[in-house]
């Protein structure tokens, strides 16, 4: 097919040989599937910011660090060449999460560099070497629905153990090869310390895929496992060996209202007491006085 042209540059240093053929266009990006040398790799072409249709993107954004202070005061200006540098911190996001997941034991894409735009990484592909399916369009048995789910719930902790939160994580941004599920489109992937939107997503990311898998084993729609990790991500208490239950431990105590009325009533009756007493003692003191006088 014809090379589009912002992989251009990249066949012309050499990075890529042929461009075979478009495998996806969102709302993001264009994949297309590449070969280099011997390997089939993919291409990611990340759209312009104008050309995007990604929501509320300054959600994501939120807390992303640019340790260069120019570029920091220019993406805050918002000057052309701040949203220059705002685009490749948006690109760049992605590279550098799959990086570090990828180091902590979450399944995802092998990155081989961003390129002015571009991030070529592995193509993941079924047994049969054709493309991995989504999840969204993979159907199976109520007991692997539990199995892949916990594997889900597991790679999820794993990535906030390294302070990192999806952000946009469902069905459709899971692919599932031989060996199971495998986690991509990372590029609104937020700092869970820095952004206050932080437990939301988790919460809005750990609900998409219990939802899914819960068509095949509904007894996974009971599960709180957002609850359950936030809870021990804020009191430092998550790791990634951490075996969760899916259970949170609520306060089902229901208030008792007559012991409080009756603590409300004892409080009143001591109060109006204690300046009855009062008055009588200054009734007393007065009276005392009259009477010395008299006599």
């Amino acid at each position: 097919m014809k090379i589009p042209k912002r992989i251009q540059p990249l066949v012309d240093d050499g990075l890529v040989d042929e461009v075979t053929s478009q495998l996806m266009s969102g709302k993001e990006a264009s994949v297309y599937i590449v070969r280099c040398g011997e390997t089939i790799r993919c291409a990611k072409v990340y759209k312009e910011a104008s050309q995007r249709s990604f929501k509320k993107a300054s959600a994501y954004r939120e807390g992303r660090k640019v340790r260069n202070s120019r570029r920091a005061r220019a993406m805050e200006k918002g000057s052309g060449f701040g949203r220059e540098q705002q685009e490749k911190v948006w690109q760049n996001a992605e590279v550098d999460a799959l990086y570090k997941l990828a180091e902590a034991g979450v399944r995802v894409p092998s990155p081989y560099g961003c390129f002015d735009g571009v991030l070529l990484m592995e193509l993941i592909t079924d047994d049969e070497g054709y493309v991995a399916p989504r999840l969204n369009d993979v159907t199976m048995s109520a007991e692997q629905a539990v199995e892949d789910h916990d594997v889900m719930m597991g790679y999820i902790v794993k990535m906030l153990c390294v302070g990192l939160i999806h952000g946009d994580l469902s069905e459709f941004n899971v692919l599932v090869d031989e060996y199971g599920p495998v986690i991509i489109d990372l590029p609104q992937a937020v700092d869970a310390s820095a952004n206050n939107n932080a437990e939301w997503m988790l919460t809005r990311d750990v609900n998409n895929i219990r939802d899914y898998y819960s068509q095949f084993a509904p007894e996974l729609s009971k599960t709180e496992y957002a609850k359950e990790m936030w809870a021990l991500y804020e009191k430092g208490e998550l790791t990634p060996e951490i075996e969760l239950t899916g259970k949170v431990q609520e306060n089902t105590v229901e208030a008792d209202l007559a012991a409080i009325m009756q603590e409300i009533d004892a409080a009143r009756n001591e109060e109006r007491f204690r300046q009855e007493r009062l008055k009588e003692a200054k009734d007393g003191v007065d009276e005392s006085k009259f009477n010395w006088s008299e006599n």
